[in-house]
């Protein structure tokens, strides 16, 4: 199947994904028996949002379902809605994504009640925004003027006694009205550029993320990043002075978005920078405005996710840092169960750590998957598996069978 970095939606007896090949943008979905593919829904676009060539797609949201309904996300489009054979039912079509970084859009929408809640977070003006789920029609939309391009997933959180909308952020995470889409609370400092989704479990909200720029990968100071990079010695940096493998990555630094790397992008991002802390945080429910000094249950700041998710799973938090580094922490008080131990699995983590029936499962970017044991002093390894295909997908766990998603096939095990 057509590589992109989105994850199986499992409904049913079918698997929904969204691809991206040859200039297409599809919506498929296969059956759950056999792999099949029932059927493919194109969506035209007038042009491709920008994307890292290498390390996103312009089909990078995993689709929502509630199960009647599915709902696809393209940032080069917006949302469309469709029912299990493929009828499409709305859509609602937004304007070309510009991502942080000009990476391409990293958020999943979300089916929360009756809306469709897509965190649309870019390089400037950012918004969240709900959908009628049985219409296509705007329900409300929150301007999010201080995010610039965070890349996670909204998650629904039950606070106290009214489910909330928790948004990933720049520099900080937001709690939001469901019905309104009011700000509620907020926590901060967190990473200035976020990958990951938050998770919720035991009554508290935890968020871990990580971006480089701070003290254990700072940022080089400018006459540094010349001398290296300033080929023609002309006091800035294009982007054909880096070789080919490091172009889509410099464009993160663009902070002005005016096609090179200047001393005054140097000078905005040690700023924004500056504000932020790599950090995993446990946040309690009832909160309302400013909640960082009442809410917040536990800090951590070591072995922290890039953009591997945290997971939680039987009273525990578990971390993945790239290189294959794994954690575990008690979720109610952070003390660590273990800190920082290897298993054997080098490299990036995009997929999100899952857990089923007391097992884990983790997947590099270079294509091994780990299976380890949950709880105990360290991660005991179960069962390890070369797929010599990359993997960014998060992994399905669904009854008694595991779907994952590699660079080129679906499995199912």
């Amino acid at each position: 199947m057509p590589w992109s970095p989105s994850s199986p939606c499992v409904s049913g007896d079918s698997i929904f994904l969204t691809t991206y090949a040859d200039g297409q943008l599809e919506t498929r979905c296969y059956g759950r028996q056999k792999g099949d593919l029932r059927w493919s829904r194109p969506v035209k676009v007038e042009k491709l949002e920008t994307f890292h060539r290498t390390e996103g797609s312009p089909a990078a949201a995993t689709p929502a379902t509630d199960g009647q309904r599915l709902v696809s996300y393209f940032g080069s489009f917006g949302l469309i809605c469709y029912d299990f054979k493929g009828k499409e039912l709305w859509q609602y079509p937004l304007p070309l994504a510009d991502s942080g970084g000009g990476f391409g859009s990293g958020t999943s929408p979300i089916i929360a009640g009756n809306f469709v809640v897509l965190n649309r977070d870019q390089a400037q003006d950012s918004t969240l925004l709900a959908v009628d789920l049985r219409t296509g029609k705007k329900a409300w939309e929150t301007p999010r003027r201080e995010a610039r391009g965070s890349f996670g997933s909204p998650i629904v959180w039950r606070n106290q006694t009214q489910d909330e909308i928790v948004t990933p952020g720049s520099i900080r995470i937001q709690g939001y009205d469901l019905k309104t889409g009011k700000e509620r609370w907020k926590v901060e400092p967190v990473a200035a550029f976020v990958c990951t989704t938050p998770v919720s479990g035991d009554g508290l909200l935890f968020f871990a993320a990580w971006s480089p720029g701070k003290n254990d990968s700072p940022w080089p100071n400018w006459a540094s990043f010349l001398e290296k990079n300033d080929k023609n010695k002309d006091g800035e940096v294009t982007f054909d002075e880096f070789d080919a493998s490091n172009r889509d990555f410099a464009r993160g630094m663009d902070f002005n978005r005016d096609g090179k790397i200047t001393s005054a992008d140097w000078d905005l991002i040690q700023a924004y920078t500056a504000k932020s802390e790599n950090v995993a945080v446990a946040v309690k429910s009832g909160g309302t405005g400013d909640i960082s000094q009442t809410h917040v249950a536990w800090k951590l700041n070591r072995g922290l996710p890039y953009v591997a998710s945290p997971l939680f799973y039987e009273g525990r938090l578990y971390l993945v840092k790239d290189g294959g580094i794994i954690s575990s922490l008690d979720a109610k008080t952070g003390k660590p169960c273990y800190l920082q131990e290897r298993i054997d699995a080098v490299g990036s983590y995009y997929s999100s750590p899952v857990a089923a029936d007391g097992r884990i499962y983790v997947a590099s970017v270079p294509g091994k998957l780990t299976v380890f044991k949950a709880g105990g002093d360290k991660p005991e390894i179960l069962h390890q598996a070369e797929f010599k295909e990359r993997i960014f997908a998060t992994p399905a766990p669904v009854g008694n069978n595991l779907y994952l998603r590699t660079a080129n096939h679906l499995w199912a095990f």
